[in-house]
C-alpha cells in the first residue's frame, strides 16, 4: 500500500505523546478499535492516566475504567468526532485500511500502510 501524505497544518509533536514516562499499549498514530462499540479509529494523543473532568468521567465514563490507567483520543473512522476512551476498551485493529477523519492531515503527516506518521518538527 502506498503511502499518504496530509496537506494540513501540523500539531505539536510533544502534545501527542504521555506527559511522563508511564507506558501505553497504544501510541499516536496506531489504528485501533473498541472492544464493546466496534467502531475502529486512530490515536492522536495518549493520556497516561485520566485527564478529563470529574464530570465527564460520571456522565460519560459508565463501566468506571480505572483513571491511574491510560486513556487515549481517538479519531473515528468515517466521524468528524473524536472520542476519548480507557485502555482496556481498546484493541490493535487488524483491519489496516485507512481511517477517514477530516482531521488526519491536523495531526498526521502520512500513512505507511501501517500507522499513522506524525509531523516532524524542523
Amino acid at each position: 500500500m502506498d503511502s499518504y501524505h496530509f496537506p494540513q497544518s501540523p500539531a505539536k509533536i510533544g502534545s501527542l505523546l504521555p506527559k511522563d514516562s508511564t507506558v501505553t499499549q497504544f501510541s499516536p498514530g496506531q489504528i485501533v478499535k473498541h472492544r464493546k462499540f466496534g467502531y475502529r479509529g486512530v490515536v492522536f494523543q495518549a493520556d497516561a492516566e485520566f485527564e478529563l473532568s470529574e464530570e465527564w468521567y460520571e456522565a460519560v465514563a459508565r463501566s468506571r475504567p480505572p483513571k491511574d490507567a491510560p486513556w487515549y483520543h481517538v479519531l473515528v473512522d468515517g466521524g468528524t468526532h473524536s472520542t476519548y476512551v480507557a485502555e482496556r476498551h481498546l484493541t490493535p485493529s487488524r483491519d489496516r485500511s485507512q481511517i477517514e477523519h477530516p482531521m488526519l492531515g491536523h495531526y498526521f503527516a502520512s500513512y505507511n500502510g501501517r500507522s499513522y506518521l506524525p509531523h516532524t518538527l524542523h
